[in-house]
């Protein structure tokens, strides 16, 4: 398969009244034709300013990338100018974003915000983006799609907004597709509709997707491979099949701990991980999680591990071996 994206090196910082806030401390990842890729952590970890950073929507001031390269198709997106980036943004690289009500302007039409990036990025006339606008709203289960072109966002269900955010992130068929906490706000039921749904458009259209969430529940049927973020760094990067069953870092194993399971003793009390997350006014220089970790040696509070091998194609920032206790 093709590779689409390649990050190499991200970093992103906020200048702040306090300080400077190391938000993305040299995030790499890969993402090729078709693939899911999966980032969890929870919230305060750099996820969502990690894809916000590559497409340039990162606002400045107080935010700025100051290091790293973005290749989309072997073009970096980060030195493109302001038209080449706005031609990506929307027709090429789409994204949903976590809350549907303040995502959409509150005084448009769904129509007229449905079939505007048809008119910008595909130069379709008024009636012609109407027809295809309705298409999309079928496609992602909106009832009577063409009778609710003239509806405005509050007339809207927070499911049913969701459901219109995703058909306008997918109106001008784009090779990937980012998903950022799409389901945060919505009930359990709503939430299996909506990736139940993303599944189905991703079989149909052939794209790639990015699904950002602090859920691990949520992305464990729908993700083809994951990265577990902690600290502004990718900690844990595997298939979803040998991070869910062989986790290598202390963090990945914690929050797996703390899930409900049925596939085991249901007498079995959730874990937590103790402590907080780190406060970003520098750079780590040892393990951000050491703090917080029982796994804790020496080396862990002097020097920050980079992603070492602990299976195939699975790599983990992590100097001890989890089943023996030992270095690595």
């Amino acid at each position: 398969m093709a590779e689409l994206l390649k990050v190499r090196g991200l970093e992103t910082q906020f200048r702040t009244r306090e300080g400077v806030v190391h938000a993305v401390n040299g995030v790499d990842f890969n993402l090729v034709e078709g693939e899911t890729l999966g980032i969890v952590g929870e919230s305060g970890c750099g996820k969502s300013v990690t894809v916000m950073s590559m497409l340039r929507l990162i606002p400045s001031p107080p935010g700025k990338v100051v290091a790293g390269e973005a290749l989309y198709q072997g073009k970096d997106l980060l030195k493109m100018s302001d038209e080449e980036i706005r031609h990506i943004r929307g027709a090429q690289i789409s994204m949903i974003f976590q809350d549907p009500m303040t995502s959409f302007n509150p005084v448009l039409t769904i129509g007229r915000q449905v079939a505007e990036p048809l008119e910008i990025h595909q130069g379709m006339n008024r009636h012609q983006a109407y027809d295809r606008a309705t298409e999309m709203l079928e496609l992602v289960g909106i009832p009577k799609a063409k009778d609710r072109l003239g509806d405005y966002p509050h007339q809207f269900s927070g499911g049913m907004r969701q459901r219109v955010m995703i058909a306008m992130s997918l109106v001008c068929n784009p090779s990937v597709l980012i998903a950022d906490e799409p389901t945060t706000a919505l009930d359990v039921t709503i939430q299996a509709q909506i990736v139940e749904l993303a599944k189905d458009l991703r079989d149909k259209l052939g794209m790639a997707m990015i699904w950002i969430t602090h859920d691990l529940g949520v992305i464990a049927g729908l993700a083809d491979r994951m990265a577990v973020m902690y600290g502004g760094f990718i900690i844990e990067t595997a298939p979803v099949k040998s991070l869910y069953g062989n986790p290598s870092h202390p963090y990945t194993l914690g929050l797996l701990n703390s899930l409900p399971r049925v596939d085991k003793d249901i007498n079995r009390r959730l874990e937590s991980i103790e402590g907080l997350p780190p406060i970003l006014m520098e750079t780590p220089h040892s393990c951000p999680f050491a703090p917080r970790c029982t796994y804790v040696k020496e080396r862990c509070l002097v020097e920050n591990p980079p992603l070492l091998e602990a299976g195939p194609d699975h790599y983990t920032a992590c100097w001890v071996d989890l089943e023996t206790r030992s270095y690595r």
